[in-house]
């Protein structure tokens, strides 16, 4: 089972209409030679005009990819600097940090191989099943719990009542403005694809989440386990708040204590972050950081191997390409997303990336029993197809990081992907090698 690369063409959208303009001429309503000649000419200018369109747009380029520290073109390599500093800046109580927190900074949990990758940090997600209806509920306050607090008055200890527990390893977000460059008729385009390819078997699911930044309008979703933000802003603006405190003018509200208020220890006026001097704030100093980051980059000795080259194929052959998907296409330069607030630059469109990934909710058997805020019941035990690439940087697999090795992580999938284990089991000895030595060089 293998997916091309996965693009939508937008000025193929007009087909339909030009066929059905064609299907009128050709009625005796419209027989004449004049109309038809003048219609002959119309397609010859429309036909000129689509391939002045691709030759202008250009081929789709690879995305540039590394662990350098270098900024991919979305920003210079100064105000990257700056912002990945900011990235890194530790938050203090006078600065807003609290009064409830995980983390004092972003690079707490984005760290590994560079600022920006992935580290060993977790947090944990609690609710409960309503006895009568047997629908997840949230903990009082939200899902989300917190392990630090400013003041040791704060109760943070999760009651024995919330008994639907879920860990959640932090993910990385480097390469994620090429990820969130992504047509949402892209990832649909794969959704509806699945079954197609694997006979039914395998049908990821497009969560449909609020961009912050737009009114809450609604989007694909693609950032985090269960894919529950679509945007690098709300991702960005809900992890500042949620992760260490700090109100936004996104989000400008203090979290409760499990519901309870903490109002009484914070000092600093909401929203915390605000614009500074140079008209930014950090919300959107951490954009620019992130959507200028580079994707991960493979090992490229490990990956010219005949060992992974052949585990490559077997990639392919066996299935798993289907959910991990090899490549996508970026949309084009000046593609509106986003509810419209950001237009894809040159930096980040057209851009071909290889992230392992149809970033669609799947049951794989491995689900936490949380759904999706916007996704509804249905998505509790779904989780996002993880994104493959810097796999190697990653000592700890799986949502909940119990899995120690690639080898840990495949067996534990079932579900949607029972058919594909299965032929991963049918490997012999020297094909699970190639297979995993291919896995290596992600």
């Amino acid at each position: 089972m293998k997916h091309d690369t996965f693009e939508i063409s937008h000025t193929s959208r007009l087909t339909p209409h030009i066929l059905g303009l064609v299907r009128k001429i050709s009625s005796r309503k419209f027989s004449s030679p004049i109309v038809v000649g003048c219609f002959l000419f119309f397609l010859l200018f429309i036909g000129f005009l689509f391939i002045g369109v691709a030759v202008a747009a250009g081929p789709a380029r690879e995305a540039p990819a590394g662990f350098d520290n270098l900024t991919n073109g979305y920003v210079s390599q100064g105000v990257y600097d700056s912002a990945r500093a900011i990235f890194e800046q530790p938050e203090t109580v006078a600065t807003g940090l609290g009064p409830i927190y995980n983390g004092e900074s972003c690079v707490e949990c984005h760290r590994n191989p560079i600022s920006g990758g992935n580290s060993l940090k977790s947090v944990l997600r609690a609710g409960h099943e309503d006895p009568a209806t047997g629908l997840f509920v949230p903990a009082p306050g939200g899902t989300l719990m917190h392990v630090h607090a400013i003041n040791p008055a704060i109760d943070l200890r999760t009651p024995d009542s919330e008994n639907i527990r879920s860990t959640r390893k932090a993910t990385s977000i480097l390469g994620d403005g090429f990820v969130e460059a992504i047509d949402d008729a892209t990832l649909l385009a794969i959704a509806r694809n699945e079954p197609e390819i694997s006979n039914g078997r395998i049908a990821g699911v497009a969560v449909m989440v609020p961009v912050a930044e737009a009114g809450n309008i609604l989007r694909v979703g693609r950032f985090g386990w269960k894919s529950q933000h679509a945007s690098v802003v709300s991702f960005s603006a809900d992890a500042y708040i949620n992760e260490e405190g700090i109100t936004n003018r996104y989000f400008p509200t203090e979290n409760t204590a499990l519901g309870k208020s903490v109002a009484e220890y914070d000092s600093v006026t909401d929203p915390e972050d605000e614009r500074r001097s140079d008209g930014f704030s950090h919300v959107d100093r951490f954009v620019d950081f992130i959507r200028a980051t580079k994707v991960p980059a493979r090992d490229e000795k490990i990956a010219a191997t005949p060992e992974a080259r052949a585990g490559e194929r077997l990639f392919e052959q066996i299935g798993c390409s289907t959910c991990h998907v090899t490549s996508i296409t970026t949309a084009p330069a000046g593609t509106k997303i986003d509810g419209g607030r950001f237009t894809v630059p040159e930096a980040l469109g057209d851009k071909v990336i290889h992230p392992y990934s149809d970033f669609l909710l799947h049951t794989l058997g491995t689900g936490d029993g949380v759904p999706v805020q916007s996704g509804g019941q249905t998505t509790a035990n779904k989780m996002r197809t993880a994104p493959l690439w810097g796999l190697r940087t990653r000592p700890e697999l799986m949502h909940d990081g119990t899995s120690p090795t690639p080898e840990r992580a495949i067996l534990r999938h079932s579900g949607e992907a029972q058919s594909v284990i299965a032929e991963f089991h049918k490997l012999s000895s020297q094909e699970k090698t190639e297979l995993l030595t291919f896995l290596s060089s992600l």
